[in-house]
């Protein structure tokens, strides 16, 4: 294994889009066409399926230094209700222009911390968001959580708006770990934190895990999990730190590149989990995640439905995502879209009735057929091209790219499908790369995304 992690520990995306954001063709985007294609896609699926809706609330009060996320840290809570108007106003913008009521499949607030925003602001948010919405017959709606200070209210309060789902980032235990990433929260508040969402009658309670963090050991992910498992939360994503200092905005330069794990010992690290995790009775469900079998995200893995996109894997599929809120991206099926970075560019713009995008992609037939089969190997690990409408010209090519893959046992390559090994799993990134036609026609001159392993 640490052969094969020497030999495929590249730089390489983590596939919540196709094509990922660098290859984004933005002289071809225009606003006009963006409108124009989520109008369309919204009139083929609104009525069958809904849609989601990605909520960014980018606040928090103190940097958390593993954290590529766009966000603003401030202790100033004056900022909340003006930021729940941009929110509000951007979705108003959003229903006009679709022209009739959507029906709201799945609601995500993500961030940043959506936990900084008091409960009574998040119910006068959510209840503008349902006031130019209907709730879906099947819905789910779920949000980010911060242990140290999601309250009981904070959990009752959007039980009561529909919430189901929540889930907690809890990273690592280890102390010393915890103050190189600024984020230290004792297991007791973890612990508090989802008998909480229990008691008030959340059916799935997740937990994120990271290894490969700055002086984290072998023996610190063991505690870890071993602690986690304790607590027997209903979905784990145990994922792989991505280091990437270059991106502007992010904390992660409060460590050297030599604090951190080498791949050898991080891909130790991530075996020795998965092995507790599904010792524990966890499911692994596509790239980094686990689940117990009476969850949702199990349940959609074995009927064949789950779906991943900028909110990561979720258990049913729409074809219209939007997302609301600074930096936030959208996703009509054939084109993606994103905001402004800027706080107060994003607002300036929803208030003077300008949807607040700077950039998207407009995708082609090739690029639709491409994100078709990253998103199978991502779900399902596997692909196939019986279908005349999956076939592309590069096949060919994209095999004998394989061919190594195959050789070192991680892919079955048959006439028209690639199955995945199990031992291959670890490697899935790397195993949609020769899919990747855009990234394959233009290898980056610098370094875009982080190490695979």
């Amino acid at each position: 294994m640490c052969t094969l992690i020497s030999k495929y520990n590249v730089a390489g995306p983590r596939y919540t889009s196709y094509p990922t954001v660098p290859y984004w063709d933005k002289k071809q985007f225009t606003l006009k066409g963006w409108k124009e294609t989520l109008v369309k896609s919204f009139n083929e699926s609104n009525a069958t399926e809904g849609i989601s809706i990605y909520i960014h609330l980018p606040f928090c009060e103190s940097m958390c230094t593993f954290c590529g996320c766009n966000k603003r840290i401030t202790k100033n809570h004056s900022v909340e209700i003006p930021y729940i108007q941009s929110v509000l106003k951007e979705l108003t913008l959003y229903v006009k222009l679709l022209g009739s009521t959507p029906l709201v499949k799945q609601l995500h607030l993500g961030g940043g911390t959506p936990t900084f925003f008091s409960p009574e602001h998040l119910d006068r948010l959510l209840d503008g968001v349902f006031s130019l919405t209907n709730k879906a017959t099947e819905f789910e709606l779920s949000f980010e959580g911060h242990p140290n200070n999601t309250t009981k209210e904070h959990l009752e309060t959007l039980y009561k708006q529909g919430f189901t789902r929540v889930c907690y980032g809890v990273q690592d235990y280890n102390e010393t770990v915890q103050k190189a990433i600024n984020r230290v929260q004792p297991y007791h508040n973890v612990k508090t934190a989802t008998t909480a969402a229990r008691e008030v009658g959340y059916s799935s309670v997740g937990h994120d895990i990271i290894y490969g963090l700055p002086f984290q050991t072998q023996d610190d992910v063991i505690f870890t999990i071993s602690q986690t498992t304790r607590l027997r939360p209903d979905r784990i994503a145990f994922y792989s730190y991505a280091h990437v200092p270059w991106m502007k905005g992010n904390g992660q330069r409060g460590f050297s590149d030599q604090d951190l794990p080498s791949a050898e010992q991080k891909r130790k690290q991530y075996e020795i989990g998965k092995k507790m995790l599904v010792e524990a009775g966890y499911v692994e469900i596509g790239m980094d995640h686990f689940a117990l079998k009476n969850d949702s995200l199990h349940t959609a893995q074995q009927e064949g439905k789950i779906h991943r996109n900028f909110m990561g894997y979720t258990s049913s599929k729409t074809q219209v995502m939007i997302g609301l809120g600074v930096s936030a991206i959208s996703d009509s099926w054939y084109s993606f879209a994103q905001n402004v970075k800027n706080i107060e560019e994003y607002q300036q713009l929803v208030e003077d009735g300008i949807l607040p995008i700077f950039r998207g992609h407009l995708l082609t037939e090739e690029d639709l057929i491409i994100r078709q089969h990253i998103l199978n190997l991502m779900c399902e690990f596997k692909t196939s091209w019986t279908d005349q409408k999956l076939h592309f010209a590069e096949i060919p090519d994209v095999l004998i790219k394989l061919k190594e893959l195959e050789n070192d046992g991680l892919v079955i390559i048959n006439n028209t499908s690639i199955l995945v090994t199990e031992k291959g799993r670890p490697f899935v990134r790397n195993i949609c790369l020769p899919f990747d036609l855009r990234l394959q026609r233009k290898k980056p001159e610098t370094q875009l995304f982080s190490m695979t392993v």
